[in-house]
């Protein structure tokens, strides 16, 4: 049982790493913890030709087809108040 063991604590270790990691990248402020939040429904979107960062809210013509890519800067706001002071603009439609 000993090898078990061993890889129950490097899973122990490896997972506890992943959060601290984790939280060292993403930090711990409210704007994103949005990445994770299911009731956060703006969705702010980083346009692939200009970088400019825009956000959708719901009813608006894109927000359906518009997908949120936090590898790429792209994110969830809670509210539009949020989304304009992280220099977000929203979307013209």
């Amino acid at each position: 049982m000993r090898g078990g063991s061993l890889i129950v604590a490097l899973l122990i270790v490896v997972g506890g790493g992943a959060g601290y990691f984790g939280e060292k990248i993403l930090g711990s402020t409210p704007s994103t913890a949005a990445l994770f939040k299911s009731d956060c429904v703006i969705k702010g979107n980083i346009s692939i030709g200009s970088g400019e960062q825009i956000y959708h809210v719901p009813g608006q013509a894109d927000y359906d087809r518009t997908i949120i890519r936090p590898e790429y800067g792209e994110r969830w706001f809670c509210s539009e108040a949020e989304a304009r002071q992280a220099g977000w603009r929203k979307a013209g439609r």
